[in-house]
Order: C-alpha cells, then sequence, then structure tokens
C-alpha cells in the first residue's frame, strides 16, 4: 500500500513538473508571447550596418533627400504617410510653406507625389541606367542635380533592391546598369516593415504543457478513485 501511494505521488509530482516545463520553457515551437512593441518613428534615419553595402547607403541618401515626398516606404506622399508628420507640417500646400506663396527659398510642392516602391511604381524605367539618370538629372525636387554621382547610384540600387529588382551583392554603376531590367517584371508589392519585438513574455511550450495536463488528471482519477481489490 505504500508503495502504491509513494507511486501516486511521484507521478503527481512528475505531472507538475511538465506543467511548469511548459510555462517557462521554449522547445522552439513556441505560442502567444505577450510582447511590448514600441511604436516605429518613421521618421527616423535608418542606421547603416557594421558593412554596408551600396544600397544601405542609399537608403541613407533617401531618407535625407527622397523620403520627406515619396514615403517612408516608397509610397508617395500620402494622407496616411503625412499623418507621421509633426501636425504643424502636415498641410505641405499651405500658402507660406509650399503652396502658392512660399517661403523665400522655398518651394511650391507638387499636390500628387508618385511611389518610387511598390508594383508598377517604376514602370516607366526600362532599367537601372535610366533610373539612374532620372534621379541624377531631376532629383530631388527641390534642388534638382544636387546628389552626387556616388549618391545617385546608391539610392538607385535602394529602391531596386525594395522592389526585389537587384539584391545588391554588387555595386550598381554604369558597366552593369544597363543590364538590370526595371519596369514591370520582378516588381513587388510595397514592403512591409518589421516592428522589433522588445521585451519578454512567457513563451509556452504546448506539447510539453498537454501531456503534463494529461498525466495529471489521470493521477487524480487513480487518487480519486482507486480500484478495489477483489475480495
Amino acid at each position: 500500500m505504500q508503495s502504491r501511494i509513494l507511486s501516486r505521488i511521484t507521478l503527481i509530482a512528475l505531472g507538475i513538473a511538465l506543467l511548469l516545463a511548459g510555462l517557462f520553457f521554449d522547445t522552439g515551437r513556441a505560442g502567444p508571447q505577450a510582447q511590448v512593441t514600441p511604436t516605429r518613428d518613421r521618421l527616423a534615419e535608418p542606421t547603416l550596418p557594421a558593412a554596408p553595402t551600396q544600397a544601405d547607403r542609399g537608403a541613407q541618401v533617401y531618407w535625407l533627400s527622397c523620403l520627406p515626398c515619396h514615403g517612408d516606404l516608397g509610397q508617395g506622399l500620402t494622407d496616411e504617410f503625412r499623418a507621421a508628420y509633426p501636425e504643424e507640417d502636415r498641410n505641405c500646400w499651405d500658402s507660406g510653406c509650399h503652396g502658392e506663396r512660399p517661403y523665400d527659398n522655398g518651394f511650391k510642392l507638387p499636390r500628387s507625389v508618385p511611389p518610387v516602391i511598390g508594383l508598377g511604381a517604376l514602370q516607366k524605367f526600362t532599367d537601372a541606367a535610366v533610373l539612374y539618370g532620372y534621379i541624377r538629372g531631376t532629383m530631388p525636387f527641390w534642388k534638382p542635380g544636387s546628389l552626387s554621382e556616388d549618391e545617385a547610384w546608391s539610392v538607385a540600387a535602394f529602391i531596386l533592391r525594395q522592389n526585389g529588382l537587384w539584391d545588391g551583392r554588387i555595386e550598381l554603376g554604369e558597366a552593369n546598369a544597363g543590364q538590370v531590367r526595371v519596369g514591370a517584371p520582378g516588381a513587388t508589392s510595397t514592403p512591409s516593415v518589421p516592428e522589433p519585438a522588445v521585451g519578454g513574455g512567457i513563451r509556452v511550450a504546448w506539447p510539453v504543457l498537454l501531456g503534463g495536463v494529461v498525466l495529471l488528471g489521470l493521477v487524480l482519477l487513480l487518487v480519486l478513485f482507486p480500484k478495489k481489490s477483489p475480495q
């Protein structure tokens, strides 16, 4: 009798241990997590990796010279993107800002700014050389031709990479730009930016947790309803 009670107590302890393991240990197949995700600063300067590529450098050029009009995701000057700006800077077309009568040394902003990232955004450019030439000669809107050759190539490489048209493993330049087809083939939809996951949370190993519940239930049945010995 004592050995039977001891075995049941052991099984109960094992079931509890499995429950705790399921709650506090991750087996690699984690269930839902409690996470705290901060709001991404859509206007923040991108951080360069330790060994930046040409396209990585282009991301910073884009942030400085292109993002204000073409959007943080290349979506264009949409109402949704303008809402990311401080309230006093959202109505870009007001007189005195970028409207009919801009400030001294200011400029009038177009009512419609096209996307540069997304399905069909680069349709009018046949190849990367044409895209580079357009950027170099006409951008940024308020000071055309102010980008250096290196900056124009970098931002072209960045835009092409974001559209899935350039892998960025080698640098884009005069020698290979004409071979990089743009237009419709290979264009992608506007990419999403993953939100960084910050903070912890309990990661639940569901198979272990379920096994612990089943085992604990069986043990409780044995304790509450012991099998009677035949008389």
